[in-house]
């Protein structure tokens, strides 16, 4: 009896075709080292990142094209300055007290007081 009890057994634990279990394929997805969620907050911190860069670039041009026009109107006030100083200088010339009698004298005007006095311009 020990022989057919073995064989029972055997039997019971071998399995036939029909007993036997379907294997189930599983498919494993692979785990990326960057979740979606952080793929969107790296991109949103990209985005401004990238933002901000073309904020400065744009920021200083505009800089720099005001330092530009803002030395050309100073280099313009310096021209104008020089002129005025140049034409105060003209005035002061040809107001001198001799010039001015030599001129009327030429001109046929007799100067009854020998005494020439400039008259200066009064500032308010």
């Amino acid at each position: 009896m020990n022989t057919n009890q073995a064989r029972n057994w055997q039997q019971g634990y071998q399995t036939s075709p029909s007993q036997q279990t379907k294997q189930v394929t599983i498919k494993v997805q692979k785990q990326s080292w960057v979740t979606k969620g952080e793929k969107v907050l790296y991109s949103i911190v990209a985005f401004c990142l990238i933002m901000a860069g073309a904020y400065i670039v744009f920021y200083s041009s505009s800089t720099d094209t005001l330092n530009r026009e803002m030395q050309s109107l100073e280099q313009t006030v310096q021209k104008k300055q020089v002129q005025n100083e140049s034409l105060q200088f003209q005035v002061k010339e040809l107001s001198r007290p001799e010039r001015i009698t030599k001129i009327a004298k030429e001109n046929g005007l007799k100067i009854q007081d020998a005494q020439v006095k400039q008259a200066s311009a009064l500032n308010n």
